[in-house]
């Protein structure tokens, strides 16, 4: 559509995840107008994370040292262990202030139909993790979607003979909502999680 090197960048915009063809139309001709300063800063900020950026040892969160800040920091609860799909769950659940434990980033969740099965994801680690008999409670912390309940089922399976506390984030209703708008498996949780109302 474009010469040479600005489609070039259109395509590789395009290779971004939720990113479609005009977004990457967009951006592209947005860099195009920037000040070269801010482009620069730009490629140079995207190598540096390339470079400086890699997954922790122990729970496969972001870091740029062999430990993230969160497993180094000795006031987080090792007893409690909190299992997420991906790094941005992390950082979500600590937007809260409510989780004082640790992480385990899976690196995904089971899905048959894109080809990931348990075996491609940190369960192996997981388990090691939880040789030392120090962690006593696992939350699964997965998306509320097909794949995620797929791999808290299959979690929970291989951790409930463990003789360790596996529980479930809950969900439901989000605040905002209406109940003629949500789902029958949203509404169904929603009922399945009530709790007593408090004077």
């Amino acid at each position: 559509m474009y010469e040479g090197v600005v489609q070039d960048l259109v395509d590789e915009l395009g290779r971004l995840p939720g990113i479609g063809p005009k977004s990457a139309q967009r951006i592209a001709f947005y860099l195009l107008d920037s000040d070269p300063v801010d482009v620069r800063r730009l490629a140079e900020v995207l190598i540096e994370v390339k470079e400086k950026v890699r997954f922790c040892a122990t729970c496969g969160n972001v870091a740029e040292a062999d430990t993230c800040r969160i497993c180094a920091d000795p006031r987080r609860d090792p007893a409690v262990l909190c299992v997420v799909e991906e790094s941005k769950d992390v950082v979500a659940i600590e937007r809260t202030r409510e989780f004082r434990g640790r992480y385990h980033v899976l690196g995904g969740a089971i899905s048959p139909i894109e080809g990931v099965g348990p075996d491609d994801l940190r369960i192996k680690e997981l388990m090691q993790r939880l040789a030392d008999g120090t962690i006593t409670e696992i939350i699964l912390a997965t998306d509320p979607n097909l794949e995620g309940e797929a791999t808290a089922t299959y979690l929970t399976r291989m951790l409930k003979p463990l003789g360790l506390r596996v529980t479930r984030l809950a969900s439901g209703l989000p605040v905002g909502g209406d109940l003629e708008y949500a789902d029958e498996v949203t509404l169904g949780r929603a009922f399945e999680g009530r709790r007593a109302v408090d004077d």
